[in-house]
């Protein structure tokens, strides 16, 4: 494997977001404090707790995976979206480097940014309320899992995408909704039987319940369920990207 290669790709797209740094880090922190306070205060003054944890606390793994998801395809995508829009893309195909090194090297970028980021929340959110991390190895194993598994997700998007709208398609009016359905903010046990069961249906409930359980050890699914659903999409994508640079789907026209 051509690590030099790899680590050229995951170098750009890093200084990429250390020169925007407000838009990359600043915007989605101080977004997430905003949920924070909003959600904390207008319904944690009548929801106290749930399974024993106060709501504050509660709604913290809620919100780092919100913007874990939002910002591990964002990333992706628009880091090989922009080669695409300016054509430096064939520079890159035309090189020795494999198409697994190019994907390590974007995708790793943008899984970096997005853990990156949701440590800084995590570190944000223990100012509001005090947290307790009773399985701190399977938190930043679920933490990778999902950033790996969404920029991925993104990197297929970018690709896809013909257009800068089509970006902000699919985390807008399909992840963003499904994370907020998903038990970011309640519990799916608080909900009548029928919705709890339409509810299971939405694979980030998995997500967000296997991270929730490695901090307080509850979850609304069983956690292996957890990660045979993110294992079963991550598996999902590396087939789709596989077959596109088999095909050379949207790259080599």
């Amino acid at each position: 494997m051509n690590l030099r290669a790899v680590a050229a790709i995951y170098g750009f797209e890093m200084a990429r977001a250390r020169r925007t740094l407000l838009q990359s880090i600043v915007s989605p922190v101080v977004s997430t404090s905003l949920y924070f306070v909003v959600f904390g205060a207008a319904i944690g003054s009548r929801i106290t707790e749930i399974d024993g944890i106060s709501y504050g606390a509660f709604i913290v793994p809620g919100l780092i995976m919100l913007m874990l998801l939002t910002q591990s395809i964002s990333n992706a995508a628009f880091g090989i979206y922009f080669p695409k829009f300016t054509g430096t893309i064939y520079e890159v195909l035309s090189a020795p480097v494999s198409y697994l090194e190019i994907v390590l090297g974007y995708v790793g970028a943008a899984a970096s940014k997005s853990i990156i980021l949701g440590l800084i929340i995590l570190a944000t959110a223990s100012l509001f309320v005090p947290l307790r991390i009773e399985h701190p190895l399977w938190m930043v194993f679920f933490l990778m899992l999902t950033a790996a598994t969404f920029s991925l997700f993104g990197f297929i998007i970018g690709i896809w995408a013909d257009g800068f709208e089509k970006l902000q398609l699919v985390p807008l009016l399909i992840v963003t909704p499904l994370t907020f359905l998903g038990g970011s903010f309640y519990s799916i046990d608080m909900l009548p039987p029928v919705w709890r069961t339409v509810s299971l249906f939405n694979p980030v409930v998995y997500l967000i319940s296997g991270f929730r359980w490695s901090f307080y050890g509850v979850s609304d699914v069983n956690v292996v369920w957890s990660l045979a659903a993110t294992g079963g999409f991550l598996v999902a994508c590396l087939v789709i990207v596989a077959r596109i640079f088999r095909t050379g789907y949207r790259l080599k026209t």
